[in-house]
């Protein structure tokens, strides 16, 4: 076991970082947490998409068109290439700037009406309009946010036909697809067909997908867009209500370095901190004691917060926090956070920037303060976390 580091990680789930940066779990998954090694994985075209509910994707017909999520290859990079002008980061701040503006101030004016509020609702309100403009979903039934929480609950079972409790999860999750389906996505998908729009649901029908390919995407991106990003604000406000100099200075920074601020809690706190692939042809992994060959067709775990904390690429100090580091991290001072190569998250900008605009002005306000220590809870499946009972309060507005 290697020495054990100060941490200033609020989600570390302890045990300190192992002493290989190569290793293999009893069930003869390859797991990685060196940054190196886990860089090149993600970036290998040798490997393709594992995990992430991709056993059940692979199930569906051959007719039916995966999300893009869960393609690779030529699919795959054709798909991104379609679709990255809803991201960059020109659109990001002509486009979706205003929008996170607007969000914020309603979610904020709520909080000092009422006087508290539970962060974790605060913040899904902004990343459900965010996402959902990006998208095309503006076309919803009231309840959008409590339909995506029974999609997306904190405790997931796992769906199947021989038990009680498989076939519960079964029906319960077919019927929030139908929930969303009928309520979301099919008004939204009519509108477009009326009226063309510049967003991704009117992208898909011009690529003639159908009602489920539709529904697909969307909870995709739902995923991505939404959930991961309500987590990050969580963990992020939670470090600045705990770490006096760091919200000092946070509030006196301007924009971009409030995004290095932002960056380094990520590069300490990726949200998904699991990522599987799944070898396509020989790989070669590097340890110091030599090359471990990796076999086609043999999974490989890459442990993200151990990466981003690997002290030969980011310093003795890793777990610290530690804003605007001298580092060449590849895809940028996140590290790994939002994934790297052909998967790497297209939606960086956009949750980095509805994150500060909300929480700049959350923490501009007077009186605010922390009136409760949250709750953390893991999904290991993704190696994620979930934030909750963050209350936050502010002096009622008379």
């Amino acid at each position: 076991m290697a020495e054990a580091q100060e941490s200033a990680r609020k989600t570390d789930r302890g045990g300190g970082r192992p002493g290989c940066p190569v290793g293999r779990a009893t069930d003869g998954i390859w797991q990685v947490h060196d940054y190196t090694n886990a860089r090149a994985v993600l970036r290998s075209t040798e490997t393709a998409q594992a995990g992430l509910g991709i056993e059940t994707v692979e199930k569906l017909p051959p007719r039916v068109r995966r999300p893009v999520l869960y393609q690779d290859g030529p699919e795959h990079r054709e798909q991104r290439r379609q679709t990255a002008r809803f991201f960059t980061p020109r659109r990001v701040d002509e486009h979706y700037r205003t929008l996170m503006v607007r969000i914020a101030e309603e979610q904020l004016t709520a909080l000092r009406t009422a006087g508290e509020a539970e962060l974790a609702e605060l913040s899904f309100n902004v990343a459900i309009a965010v996402a959902s403009d990006i998208i095309g979903l503006r076309h919803s039934r009231p309840g959008i946010r409590t339909r995506l929480e029974r999609f997306f609950p904190e405790e997931f079972g796992r769906p199947g036909l021989t038990s009680l409790l498989g076939v519960y999860w079964l029906l319960r999750q077919n019927a929030n697809w139908l929930r969303i389906h009928l309520a979301d996505v099919r008004p939204a998908i009519r509108a477009h067909r009326r009226q063309e729009r510049d967003d991704l649901i009117s992208h898909l029908l011009a690529e003639g997908c159908s009602d489920a390919e539709i529904l697909g995407e969307c909870l995709t991106f739902a995923a991505a867009g939404m959930v991961t990003t309500r987590e990050f604000i969580c963990v992020a406000a939670w470090h600045l209500f705990t770490d006096a100099e760091l919200l000092a200075r946070y509030r006196a920074a301007d924009e971009p370095e409030r995004l290095g601020v932002l960056r380094e809690i990520l590069r300490l706190e990726p949200v998904v901190a699991r990522l599987r692939r799944r070898a396509t042809a020989p790989l070669t992994l590097h340890t110091p004691s030599g090359e471990v060959p990796v076999r086609p067709g043999e999974l490989i775990e890459l442990f993200v917060d151990d990466a981003n904390t690997d002290p030969r690429t980011v310093g003795r100090d890793a777990r610290l926090l530690r804003p605007g580091r001298d580092l060449v991290l590849g895809p940028g001072p996140a590290g790994l956070s939002f994934g790297d190569g052909p998967h790497r998250c297209p939606g960086a900008d956009v949750a980095l920037l509805e994150a500060d605009v909300f929480l700049s002005r959350l923490f501009a306000l007077d009186g605010l303060r922390m009136a409760t220590e949250p709750r953390v809870s893991f999904n290991n499946d993704i190696g994620g976390y979930e934030i909750r009972n963050l209350t936050v309060t502010v002096p009622r507005r008379r």
